[in-house]
């Protein structure tokens, strides 16, 4: 299998680092009390899906994400600014705040949405799939997804129409061992979760996470053997560094078990093969490093400056622009009594 080159490992391990560093700003706003909402799911330890993944789509390509999404949408090139603003609930959001965390979307990269539902946004790629085929614009749809969603019907619905009618369609499986608080080994018997694509007839690969360049390999592979006609599923197996949720402590993992997943840390790893390389050297990766950390500071900064939604945008981008606002339940109310 070809390496890439040099420059291509740097430039996926800043998009790495950006996303590392992205996520555990998204935690320090929580932590302050200043997200939107009370749930947040973050991806530490899984950039390299992300990364690999996207790294492979063209810009045409679509995707939907799940929960844990921040990363494969900062990945595909979002506005850390705006997304920040989008999870702190604020108007300069990506959906001006009235999506939060879970429900960040922007057709213009590609994203028909993020779903909190486990499974959720799978069934539209087929969908986005079957558009892209009759538009005939050689685009890819991509639905992202953790190894827990593997326990709903609608993925094997779904893969077995995108094998039936040729789709250009993956199934990315973020397979970070633990569906909420079930590890993947007591939830099912085979954890070689590409196999079962395999039996509809897709393409199906499984790789180590651990290493960004072999994702991107398998990934190019997928990708490009979906935009032929065959549609396909890759697995990246990973490790999920904290719990299901923000405030989750994973008390259903002991501390060894930890230890030893997060020392399988793909940012840390893809560093220190850019100097192992010689060709990196490791103080221009801490200058790196730093200005990421700046500019992921500044998202703070920007989030808390802005305005929250005001009441009235409540029905936007909710009905269509051409019909009626439905009236208040309190002016409802007050007209009501007024003719009474």
């Amino acid at each position: 299998m070809s390496k890439k080159s040099n420059s291509d490992l740097l430039g996926l391990y800043r998009t790495m680092r950006r996303v590392r560093t992205f996520e555990e700003r998204v935690g320090e706003l929580f932590v302050r009390g200043q997200t939107a909402g009370s749930m947040l799911h973050l991806s530490i330890g899984e950039e390299s899906a992300a990364v690999g993944i996207t790294a492979a789509m063209k810009p045409q390509d679509t995707f939907t994400t799940h929960h844990r999404g921040h990363g494969i949408f900062l990945a595909r090139g979002a506005d850390p600014n705006r997304m920040m603003a989008e999870i702190g609930g604020k108007e300069a959001g990506y959906c001006h705040g009235k999506g939060g965390s879970m429900h960040i979307a922007d057709m213009s990269l590609g994203h028909l949405g993020a779903n909190a539902i486990v499974g959720g946004g799978i069934p539209a790629v087929v969908g986005a799939g079957l558009a892209a085929r009759h538009k005939r614009n050689n685009a890819v749809s991509v639905a992202f997804f953790g190894d827990g969603a593997t326990g709903q019907g609608v993925l094997y619905e779904s893969m077995n129409m995108a094998a039936l009618w040729g789709l250009p369609v993956v199934f990315a499986c973020i397979n970070n061992q633990y569906g909420m608080g079930t590890r993947i080994d007591q939830a099912t018997a085979n954890t070689n979760l590409h196999e079962r694509a395999i039996a509809f007839g897709l393409n199906g690969e499984s790789v180590d996470g651990l290493d960004v360049e072999e994702v991107a390999e398998a990934a190019r592979r997928v990708v490009d053997g979906a935009r032929a006609g065959k549609p396909g599923f890759l697995a990246v197996s990973c490790y999920r560094f904290y719990g299901h949720a923000r405030k989750d402590k994973s008390p259903y993992r002991d501390a060894g078990e930890e230890e030893t997943g997060r020392q399988r840390d793909p940012v840390a790893f893809t560093r220190a093969r850019l100097i192992e390389r010689g060709l990196t050297p490791e103080a221009d990766l801490d200058t790196l490093d730093a200005e990421i950390g700046a500019e992921m500071d500044a998202t703070i900064d920007f989030t808390i400056a802005q305005k929250e939604p005001p009441l009235a945008s409540m029905f936007r981008d909710v009905f269509d622009p051409e019909e009626p606002e439905p009236e208040p339940v309190r002016t409802r109310l007050n007209r009501v009594l007024a003719t009474e």
